[in-house]
């Protein structure tokens, strides 16, 4: 065999075979990981069904997340901590009006999560909350802090500019987000028992609507 054909041979053979899936392995891994806990929850998800339905060995699991626990919070930092990172990306170059700025942020919540897989993750932090404390301070403190502080952020904003009367910031800001957690719960799990149904785009509404009356001066 010439030379030449045994070098390309072996730099063949020295080439990772799965180089671009190694790339791609922790995005690969955090996907499945949503898709499982969303599915199953927080306390039934095993590590090897993650593995499985990433199509990856338990092992490699292990090069990226050190167990369960790290893989479930670097799931949060990748998909729900970024959603709020939009929205404060949003209210630092937004130029409209303080009531433009919270419908537009109740609304890119609902687009981001409500509408999306996403959907499954605040829903499972409220059923497994309290069996797992360490990781709902982990939630609180990395999602719903720095929502409600973004939000009373947009508040405090109208009430400087007189759009909004003066009101306690913090609690606002509460109520403001508080019918989207009731949203994610009666889309996910009490749909199907309503007689009149859940129409999300009417909830928004009205929700929208009542909220702003109430805060506007």
């Amino acid at each position: 065999m010439p030379a030449t054909a045994v070098k390309r041979r072996s730099s063949r053979a020295a080439r990772p075979r799965w180089h671009r899936r190694k790339d791609a392995r922790p995005d690969e891994i955090l996907a499945a990981a949503l898709e499982v806990f969303s599915d199953r929850g927080f306390a039934a998800t095993k590590l090897e069904d993650i593995a499985r339905r990433a199509g990856v060995t338990k092992g490699t699991i292990y090069l990226y997340f050190a167990n369960k626990e790290a893989l479930f919070k670097a799931l949060i930092r990748e998909t729900i901590v970024q959603v709020i990172a939009q929205g404060e990306a949003l209210a630092q170059s937004f130029t409209g009006s303080a009531r433009d700025l919270l419908e537009r942020l109740v609304r890119e919540y609902w687009r981001l999560v409500g509408e999306t897989s996403l959907v499954g993750i605040p829903k499972l932090m409220m059923a497994e909350a309290g069996n797992f404390p360490e990781l709902a301070r982990f939630y609180y403190e990395e999602v719903v802090t720095r929502g409600h502080r973004l939000m009373a952020g947009v508040i405090q904003r109208g009430i400087k500019a007189g759009e909004f009367r003066p009101v306690n910031v913090m609690v606002a800001a509460k109520l403001a987000m508080s019918p989207l957690m009731h949203a994610v719960v009666a889309r996910k799990a009490f749909s199907a028992c309503m007689p009149e149904g859940f129409n999300v785009a009417n909830y928004l509404d009205t929700h929208i609507d009542l909220y702003l009356h109430g805060i506007s001066k």
